[in-house]
């Protein structure tokens, strides 16, 4: 079963992306985010079509 979202740590361990470009794709908006609380999430369906998984 696939999370549905993701912190921007294992963001960064499951694509390989350096964690400074991951916010770059989040401020350009290419990468979709959940904010709850201060916590930032990535939604999983976002990183895969982000890497065209």
């Amino acid at each position: 079963m696939e999370p549905l979202t993701v912190r921007i740590s294992t963001a960064v361990q499951l694509t390989g992306i350096s964690r400074s470009r991951l916010y770059e794709l989040i401020q350009s908006g290419d990468l979709e985010t959940v904010k709850v609380g201060r916590t930032t999430l990535i939604p999983y369906k976002s990183l895969k079509t982000l890497t065209g998984v």
